[in-house]
């Protein structure tokens, strides 16, 4: 494998025999899995309280699937012949946050299994949304004389490593949403993939006349903004959401709006 890039073709079969060997039994072959979620972090939990989340993957009949947890764990059936992501995206209804608007966890199968359990993490998240970026930048730009490269052959387990073993940017290993994921997963599929393309979107400033704070941002990474001055949040072409515990501001490089919490 090049220092710079992942091998893409990494074999499927070979990975899944050496996880079935290790597994000691049929849990493998077994569809089912106990999906288990992370504690919040306690900036979002004091602010925002206890959520709702809503579950994404794709069962072992190729189906996309999604259901609603109020609670710590689900039971899913996922395919057992090659790796798939599953997300759980955290969302408030009773305060007018929805799905979507906060970052996921999430998990890589069977990377992330551990018997009949899978386990989403905050990091999981970045690396199932990458997954899905990448599966559908592979439907709309790949031309149809490439070679695909498909997301349950990517080499994982390094791409994981990658945040551990001091390749990448520091400040994209402190928080990974600080990437534009969606473009990466494009030039991923046209070019392979290169990590030097994970680096931070480029942020500007924005003054805007809101109360100082505590803000938390949708990354479960981010630490929460506390303004001495006037209140001045990074921003960026597209849209991004902060929360206190009496409003929600949705802002960009352009424009703001501010809401009540209900």
């Amino acid at each position: 494998m090049k220092d710079t890039t992942l091998n893409f073709l990494a074999i499927a079969s070979l990975t899944f025999s050496c996880l079935a060997a290790a597994s000691c039994g049929e849990s493998l072959l077994d569809p089912q899995r106990l999906l288990t979620l992370p504690e919040l972090p306690q900036a979002w939990e004091s602010i925002l309280g206890e959520p709702h989340w809503q579950a994404e993957w794709i069962d072992e009949a190729g189906r996309r699937r999604e259901q609603a947890i109020r609670g710590g764990s689900l039971e899913i059936s996922l395919p057992q012949t090659w790796a798939s992501a599953v997300v759980a995206w955290p969302y408030w209804p009773e305060k007018g946050i929805g799905p979507g608007v906060f970052k996921p966890a999430g998990a890589i199968f069977p990377f992330d299994s551990d018997g009949k359990t899978l386990a989403a993490s905050w990091q999981g998240g970045v690396e199932a949304h990458f997954y899905w970026e990448l599966a559908a930048a592979g439907q709309k730009n790949l031309p149809d004389s490439s070679v695909p490269r498909l997301p349950h052959h990517f080499d994982w387990p390094r791409f994981r490593a990658l945040f551990t073993d001091g390749a990448l940017n520091a400040e994209i290993c402190a928080d990974p949403w600080l990437a534009d994921w969606g473009a990466i997963a494009e030039r991923t599929v046209l070019s392979g993939f290169d990590r030097r393309r994970l680096v931070p979107e480029e942020r500007g400033s924005l003054r805007i006349p809101v109360s100082p704070g505590p803000w938390i941002g949708s990354s479960p990474f981010a630490a929460p903004l506390v303004f001495d001055g006037p209140p001045a949040f990074p921003v960026r072409a597209a849209p991004d959401t902060w929360v206190s515990a009496e409003s929600i501001l949705r802002c960009n490089a352009e424009t703001w709006i501010v809401s009540n919490i209900p």
